[in-house]
């Protein structure tokens, strides 16, 4: 295999993380049964962080960033995947500790590799992503622990990003009355276009002010913000309601008190979509395939070039980027 193109994050010499494209010898990718050639790849908030230096998500020098991947297996020496075959790879330690999916070519574990479902090509494969993992993960999870649309209302915060915006569509395809809590009222048409029902702004909130229990409202909720919000959505469920925690996009922490779990009988449930192994993996993927394949992925998707990821992170930083970005890397 000749040296093939790679976005590489590195540490100078100040400890400085600085990444850029580069080449890689195929001798230097990591072990892994499967080999193959990356057609597709995605940016999400935490490939920001890492190519950036924004936060301390890479844990190995250097690394190859991109934490998913989908392409066509060129060798395997497993015996679930054979040349030809299109997969993904997604989380574990891809693009973290492990060589990433940007790219042209990735060596990871079998254990890792999702063969692709019936349903999705692999471009959709990475307008998903991390992002549409997660999210699914999160609505099979407050299924599996009692929603159902005839429960009640269902509020998605950080609705505009790329979970929140998934999130919403999978909703509302199932019979879900979404509920878009966003703190930008320009993008209302555009959650509307998603799928929510009502958009409530978090302006109209003062957070500060959340008693222990508020007026019930939700039956359930998708969390991607953290922080007050969290508290917020807490102090506001139904009876029985069911909470998927999934980011911390406004805070890691969260001040909140017993009485929505002991009062009201909430659960809140942790959404770790990083190392969900199988076989829930794959039935996510499944159900993404199916009956939670958004119906607006193309409004949601724009595609970027390999050659121009170095100048995509900052937008994601600054929070000016809304829905998913697939990078195109050897389709």
């Amino acid at each position: 295999m000749a040296p093939f193109k790679a976005f590489i994050i590195e540490q100078d010499e100040n400890k400085k993380v600085v990444s850029g494209l580069g080449t890689m010898e195929a001798s230097r990718l990591d072990a892994g049964e499967v080999t193959l050639k990356v057609h597709y790849s995605s940016i999400n908030y935490k490939d920001a962080l890492a190519a950036t230096g924004a936060g301390k998500i890479i844990r190995r020098f250097p690394c190859i960033g991109g934490i998913d991947m989908a392409g066509e297996v060129v060798e395997s020496s497993d015996g679930r995947f054979k040349p030809g075959d299109h997969v993904i790879a997604t989380s574990f330690d891809i693009g973290v500790s492990h060589h990433g999916g940007y790219a042209e070519y990735a060596r990871v574990p079998a254990d890792w590799v999702v063969p692709l479902p019936d349903g999705l090509d692999l471009f959709e494969a990475m307008a998903l992503g991390t992002a549409g993992f997660t999210a699914a993960l999160g609505v099979v999870r407050m299924e599996d622990n009692g929603l159902a649309p005839h429960n009640g209302p269902v509020i998605v915060t950080g609705a505009t990003g790329g979970v929140g915006a998934l999130a919403i569509d999978m909703l509302a395809q199932l019979g879900y009355h979404v509920v878009a809590l966003t703190g930008k009222a320009s993008e209302t048409e555009y959650l509307k276009m998603l799928g929510a029902a009502e958009i409530k702004l978090r302006a109209e909130i003062d957070f500060e002010k959340t008693r222990p229990l508020e007026a019930a409202q939700w039956a359930g909720a998708v969390d991607n913000v953290g922080g007050q919000i969290l508290h917020w959505v807490l102090a506001t469920m139904k009876q029985a309601g069911t909470v998927a925690s999934i980011g911390n996009a406004a805070s890691f922490n969260i001040s909140t008190t017993v009485f929505p779990f002991i009062l009201r009988g909430v659960s809140l449930l942790g959404v770790d979509s990083g190392y969900m192994g199988f076989p829930t993996r794959q039935r996510v993927w499944d159900r993404l395939a199916g009956d939670l394949k958004p119906r607006h992925l193309d409004a949601v998707t724009r595609t970027i070039d390999l050659d121009e990821l170095p100048g995509a992170f900052d937008a994601f930083i600054r929070g000016e980027v809304k829905g998913r970005t697939v990078v195109r890397i050897g389709a």
